[in-house]
């Protein structure tokens, strides 16, 4: 009996086949064609001699494109989600191309001895310290101890910084929009920096690093974007609250326009990412802006309130082992039930069975991951994966939600020093 678990726990992790690896350049070659990508050499890796690290700002999907693209004919080993495995039409190429499975947000041993099984080797591995792509066009903060791990390996340290991907490939929306896109590698670190460097020392740099918001990116470069005439498409999973009428999930996706059926605030969204709000309307300056303005009002409301809850009825997902996930899905779906997030944690009561509820308490869990996009939220409960399918669009805000409910409890994931300000002067705002 297939036993899929066991094939990927006992894989012996190798360096990249020079030929399948010119295999999977060409055919990328071939589809990035339409994703017009510049590409600047500051550090050209191909002149290390030795084994070492890329890291990236991960912006959406296709990330991988660039990284790779960028760092050729160096060989790259890339580190992909551990779930992604199970996935039948990413089995065969993962194995081929020799991709590192790594757990997001959990201590996993086979994704660590992965990439130091190929630094080993002298290879090359690329990975996102902030374990997904973006949800609102900004940076999550990396993995706390991100540089423990790269004071380990002592190996120097390569960034791919990338702009313009998460507006080709949004969180909410799949497909490729055409504008253009950016990719920049230098040294980030020399071996020498991470031996005299603390390990929050490089979190912190990483994290600036990392700094970047795509629609002020975009609002500088001015690019025109063919959206296929849906700019707007699942956009109110991200915008969900009116800054008008403060009511949430009352907005209404169609097309080009975003506008609130309770009130009708809304705007129009232009082949620039501009909104063009509707006479007499009250609209953030951007998404990311519009996503900022709902984590403050999370973080008073949590504040305010010591009973503060939201529970839904979800469907849940898990990886089968004795077969692969068709159709593109990512998990077989086992149960469904009740999900509630409050000031102890999350907690999931199953309708149907009991065999996977669970408790997770701000130590166990400090954020959630959207493996494929905004419909589906997912996690690690006890190293095995979860698909939570929500009946209504609440991945993002849960997401938010769960991050400082985690921040006021326990604080290890911590915000962005730059954001404070969502913090400050919480009492007496208009709500």
């Amino acid at each position: 009996m297939k036993d899929i678990r066991k094939e990927i726990a006992t894989r012996k992790f190798k360096s990249q086949n020079r030929f399948l690896y010119w295999i999977y350049r060409t055919v990328m070659k071939i589809v990035g064609r339409r994703y017009n990508a510049h590409f600047e050499i500051v550090d050209d890796i191909n002149k290390c001699d030795g084994p070492a690290i890329v890291i990236f700002n991960h912006l959406s999907r296709i990330d991988h494109f660039y990284t790779n693209e960028i760092c050729y004919p160096r060989r790259v080993n890339m580190v992909a989600g551990y779930n992604e495995f199970f996935r039948s039409h990413l089995h065969f190429a993962f194995k081929m191309n020799r991709v590192i499975p790594k757990k997001q947000y959990i201590n996993d041993f086979i994704g660590t001895k992965g990439i130091m099984s190929i630094i080993k080797q002298g290879g090359c591995v690329s990975f996102a310290p902030e374990g997904l792509a973006t949800n609102d066009g900004t940076p999550k903060p990396i993995v706390p101890h991100t540089g423990a791990l790269l004071k380990k390996l002592g190996v120097p340290v390569y960034h791919v910084k990338l702009s313009g991907q998460y507006l080709q490939n949004t969180k909410v929306c799949l497909d490729v929009r055409e504008g253009e896109t950016y990719a920049k590698i230098y040294i980030l670190f020399t071996k020498e920096d991470l031996e005299r460097l603390t390990v929050d020392e490089i979190d912190d740099k990483i994290n600036e690093a990392f700094r970047h918001d795509e629609y002020e990116w975009q609002k500088e470069k001015h690019i025109k974007w063919n959206m296929h005439d849906n700019a707007a498409y699942h956009l109110d999973h991200l915008c969900y609250r009116c800054p008008k009428c403060h009511h949430e999930f009352e907005m209404v996706a169609e097309g080009d326009t975003l506008y609130c059926a309770n009130c009708g605030n809304g705007t129009k969204i232009n082949e620039y990412y501009e909104f063009v709000p509707f006479e007499g309307s009250i609209i953030p300056e951007s998404p990311s802006k519009w996503a900022d303005y709902e984590r403050r009002e999370i973080i008073k409301a949590i504040r305010k309130d010591p009973n503060y809850s939201i529970t839904e009825h979800v469907k849940v997902g898990i990886l089968p082992n004795d077969h692969l996930i068709k159709s593109k899905k990512t998990s077989d779906i086992v149960g469904e039930g009740m999900l509630t997030i409050d000031h102890s944690g999350m907690h999931y009561k199953g309708s149907n069975t009991d065999k996977y509820d669970f408790d997770l308490n701000y130590k166990e869990l400090y954020t959630l991951f959207t493996e494929l996009d905004s419909s589906i939220m997912n996690l690690y409960v006890k190293g095995e994966y979860y698909d939570v399918i929500p009946d209504t669009p609440i991945t993002l805000k849960a997401t938010m939600l769960v991050e400082e409910m985690h921040r006021l409890h326990v604080n290890t994931y911590k915000n962005f020093k730059w954001k404070d300000y969502l913090y400050e002067n919480l009492d007496g705002e208009e709500k």
